[in-house]
C-alpha cells in the first residue's frame, strides 16, 4: 500500500476542456508559480470529440500555501481556458453516504477496506429500506438510518435522504445493494456522485435470482458493472467492470457466491478511483486515470 499523501502538502488536480495549444503549459507555470512538485501526471486527449483531460497529483513546498490559495491561484487559468476542474487535498477523505437494502456483502467489503486504511472516504451514515444491516452498521460504530420506501412514501424517503446527504456534507452516495430504483429528479440531484453496483447479466436476466436465470442458460462468465447513477436505469457512465470465468459445475448458489465476490472487487475499485479524482466523465463514457 502507497504511503498516505501529506496533509496540507499534496493536492490533486483534475481538469477537462476543449483542446487548445497551451493548457500543460499553464498549468505546469501555476504549479511552478506555488511551489509545487508534480508527484503524478497523466492525461488523455479525446480526438474524437476533441476534449481534453488531466490529473495532476502535486506537492507544495510553501508551508504558507494552503487549498483556498491554490484553487485561488488556479481560478483565472480556468476562466482563460475554459476548464471545468475540480482540486482537492490528497490526504482529505471522500465523505461517503453507503445506501444497502438487504445483501451486506458490497457494504461489508467497503467497510472492512475503510477502517483498514486501503478506501480513503469517512462513512457519515449508513442508509437502508430495512434493519437487517443494523448490527453491521453497529459494529463500526457508524449511524444507522431507516428509510422503508413503499410507493407512496418515496417521495418523503428520498426527501429525507436528501436531508442527510446536506447536513452531513456528503461528497458521494454508493449504492452497495441498494435495491430501490432513484427517481429522475434525485438522480439528477446527485448527478456525477452517486455509484451503483449490478451484475453485468444486465440487460438479460432481469428482476428476482438472476443467478438461477443465468444457470439455466448455462452462461460461462458471471461479472459486475459499477457506475454513475443517471435517469436512464443501469445505463450511468461505467466506471469499473470485471468478470470471472464458470462452468456446468457452478450450481446457482455457487454462481450467486462469485457474483458476490466480483460485485464487492469491482465497488470497491470504483469508489477508490472517485474518491481519488482518477474519474472523469466524457458524455456516457468516463476517463479513468488508474
Amino acid at each position: 500500500m502507497p504511503p498516505r499523501p501529506q496533509p496540507g502538502r499534496e493536492f490533486v488536480l483534475a481538469l477537462s476542456c476543449a483542446e487548445q495549444a497551451g493548457l500543460v503549459h499553464a498549468v505546469s507555470g501555476f504549479l511552478v508559480q506555488h511551489s509545487g512538485n508534480i508527484l503524478e501526471s497523466r492525461q488523455f486527449d479525446d480526438r474524437l470529440h476533441d476534449r481534453f483531460f488531466m490529473r495532476v497529483h502535486f506537492e507544495i513546498s510553501d508551508p504558507g500555501t494552503g487549498l483556498q490559495e491554490l484553487r485561488s491561484g488556479f481560478t483565472p487559468v480556468a476562466e482563460a481556458f475554459g476548464i471545468a476542474w475540480r482540486m482537492h487535498d490528497a490526504s482529505s477523505p471522500t465523505r461517503t453516504l453507503l445506501m444497502v437494502s438487504k445483501f451486506g456483502h458490497c457494504l461489508n467489503d467497503l467497510l472492512f477496506r475503510m477502517s483498514a486504511g486501503a478506501l480513503n472516504i469517512d462513512v457519515p451514515a449508513i442508509v437502508s429500506n430495512h434493519r437487517d444491516l443494523q448490527p453491521l452498521a453497529e459494529s463500526y460504530g457508524i449511524p444507522f438510518h431507516h428509510i422503508p420506501v413503499t410507493r407512496e412514501t418515496k417521495t418523503e424517503a428520498e426527501g429525507r435522504l436528501m436531508e442527510l446527504v446536506d447536513e452531513l456534507g456528503v461528497d458521494l452516495v454508493v449504492l452497495a445493494r441498494y435495491m430501490q430504483i432513484l427517481s429522475d429528479d434525485l438522480c439528477k440531484r446527485l448527478d456525477g456522485r452517486a455509484i451503483n453496483i449490478h451484475h453485468s447479466f444486465l440487460p438479460s436476466f432481469k428482476g428476482a435470482r438472476p443467478y438461477r436465470q443465468a444457470h439455466e442458460r448455462g452462461v460461462k462468465l458471471v461479472g459486475a458493472t459499477a457506475h454513475y447513477v443517471t435517469p436512464d436505469l443501469d445505463e450511468g457512465p461505467i466506471i469499473e467492470q470485471d468478470v470471472v470465468r464458470v462452468d456446468h459445475a457452478h450450481d446457482p448458489d455457487e454462481l450467486a457466491a462469485v457474483g458476490r465476490d466480483v460485485e464487492a472487487k469491482v465497488l470497491a475499485r470504483a469508489v477508490e478511483w472517485h474518491s481519488q479524482s482518477r474519474v472523469m466523465t466524457n458524455g456516457n463514457q468516463t476517463v479513468i486515470f488508474r
